[in-house]
């Protein structure tokens, strides 16, 4: 089969990309981002109660705009030759929806009702019922059902999210037939199966966030559910039983979106996964290669063959599931809660009197304000980045912890909280951003030690993402401390490069996923290698950070 083209579309924080792609050589051929517009005004959120919820409108709107940006200028024979669509998206993120599979914000009554939306992966109002679920996992005498997901459940995951809702809101809890992940109701919409009880499942979803695991015979049993919270009567069997990896076909395009698209009827549409999943397979992930999504939060994956795997469990991880990333493999997942997200705060600390004082000058006009505001935010990151690099790592008793928005991995815990010690009147904002991306760091090479302490060996790492791309002053500091070097992958579009990878396969262009990543990688454009000198100063501050972690967590309870 040649001369066939793929769509891999990539559901992010922030907004939605589009790519069609090459399946003979990977070549991206056309491109196109939409930002979410009632989220870039921030509706439906409230950053103080670590409440983030996205409209579906968004997410509908995005699709449309993003596939018909990505065509524009393509001549019919290359649109006619479109043979496979492949989703990602971020998670967990799910919504409650009707029997017909209409997420409730859609209907009349709903439209600004938070808890009618997707909750998106990063809220964490779900804190106690993670709690719980934890708790009566390990006292309530039957099968521990978090003991695929590292041992313990996150306030970020499918069930805490459900039961908080369910147990905040009687309108969404008497008119919620079921709940969609994100990456399994774009697919569901695209192909027109979205009845909850048909609607095909991501594996790596379910696995990962929700509980499911084959010995449990799907997901956790009724018993647990209904002990856990009797508002969960029943919604087992709204749900599903069986998940699909991200090679298999859940349907065609409908007549109604190849309309809309502009694309021509027939066109394969592939299970969902997440987007840092596909991201790792479009960086070309092996077993034992350890790849970074290095963002607004990381996710950092490893593959292994199911033999090696066996039956041993990993503590604290997110998750460990058969066919998550590569399927027949074993996929694993961790990582952590905040990575760029914690240098955006602080930027936003930074800028504070430009927002406040400035914005109230009145004797500034308003164009010389939004052009301060602009070029200030745009260059605060990069500026700091610029003179912490001058600073030497004995010259600063700062050690921070990048909890900021709690833990993730290892050993998951939302409610903690993040900390900067050794403050003086001399330290500065470069010295404590130097600070801070240190942090992220020190988090990093945790995760790395917990893989490798449960016998799970890392052979390289590879880093993709934003901060991967972007910011050689915070990649150099992740190598030093980790004293490995770090890969980054070429393509600007790696998540969206891989669910083109998977959405080849399951148009049958190539056999698969292997197969799709040697024919459409992208190969390397850097690594960055530890300076010996610098590693071993890193080996002190890292114990510190150990120890400085060890205290929050456990005498400021």
């Amino acid at each position: 089969m040649s001369g066939k083209y793929v769509i891999g579309i990539d559901y992010g924080t922030d907004s939605v990309r589009s790519v069609v792609v090459n399946t003979s050589n990977g070549k991206i051929e056309g491109t196109s981002v939409f930002e979410y517009p009632r989220w870039g005004k921030g509706l439906y959120c409230d950053i103080a109660t670590n409440k983030f919820r996205q409209h579906p409108l968004d997410y509908i709107e995005g699709l449309e705009q993003s596939v018909k940006g990505a065509l524009k200028g393509f001549d019919s024979k290359i649109i006619e030759n479109i043979a496979g669509i492949t989703v990602d998206t971020t998670g967990s993120t799910p919504v409650a929806v009707d029997k017909y599979g209409i997420p409730l914000s859609m209907k009349s009554g709903y439209e600004n009702d938070p808890d009618a939306m997707f909750i998106l992966w990063k809220d964490h109002t779900a804190v106690n019922e993670a709690a719980g679920i934890n708790e009566l996992a390990r006292t309530w005498g039957g099968v521990d059902f978090t003991k695929f997901e590292g041992g313990i459940y996150s306030s970020e995951w499918f069930w805490a999210k459900i039961l908080h809702v369910l147990r905040s809101n009687k309108h969404v809890r008497e008119n919620a037939f079921s709940w969609v992940e994100h990456c399994d109701w774009i697919p569901a919409l695209l192909t027109g199966n979205t009845d909850p009880l048909k609607i095909k499942r991501s594996r790596c979803a379910a696995g990962h966030k929700a509980m499911w695991h084959k010995d449990f015979g799907g997901l956790p049993s009724e018993e647990f559910l209904v002990k856990l919270d009797p508002l969960l009567k029943g919604i087992r069997d709204h749900l599903f039983t069986e998940t699909y990896t991200c090679d298999n076909e859940v349907g065609t395009l409908t007549e109604e979106w190849a309309n809309k698209l502009g694309l021509p009827s027939g066109v394969k549409v592939g299970a969902g996964a997440f987007d840092a999943h596909l991201g790792a397979v479009g960086g070309e992930i092996k077993p034992y290669q350890l790849v970074k999504v290095m963002g607004t939060s990381t996710c950092d994956m490893l593959v292994s063959p199911i033999k090696d795997g066996g039956d041993k469990l990993i503590a604290g991880i997110c998750g460990q599931v058969d066919g998550s990333i590569i399927p027949g493999m074993l996929g694993l997942e961790a990582g952590q809660s905040a990575f760029g997200d914690l240098y955006a705060w602080f930027s936003r600390l930074l800028l504070w009197p430009v927002n406040e004082i400035i914005a109230e000058m009145s004797w500034l006009d308003d164009k010389t304000k939004e052009r301060l505001l602009r070029e200030t935010a745009g260059s605060v990151i990069a500026g700091l980045s610029k003179q912490a690099e001058s600073i030497n790592s004995e010259d600063t008793a700062l050690v921070a912890l990048d909890w900021l928005n709690g833990r993730r991995t290892p050993d998951t815990n939302q409610a903690l909280k993040g900390a900067i010690t050794g403050l003086s009147l001399g330290s500065d904002a470069p010295g404590i951003f130097k600070a801070l991306v240190e942090a992220t760091a020190y988090g990093s090479r945790m995760i790395n030690e917990r893989f490798i302490s449960e016998g799970v060996r890392i052979d390289c790492v590879i880093a993709i993402g934003g901060v991967a791309k972007k910011n050689p002053f915070v990649m150099q500091i992740v190598a030093d401390v980790l004293n490995m070097p770090i890969k980054v992958a070429s393509s600007d579009q790696t998540c969206a490069l891989g669910s083109a990878m998977a959405a080849a396969v399951v148009a049958g262009v190539h056999k698969d996923i292997s197969a799709a990543q040697k024919a459409m990688g992208g190969g390397f454009e850097k690594e960055y290698k530890p300076d010996s000198l610098r590693a071993r100063k890193y080996e002190t501050l890292y114990k510190r950070y150990k120890k400085l972690g060890s205290f929050v967590e456990n005498e400021l309870k």
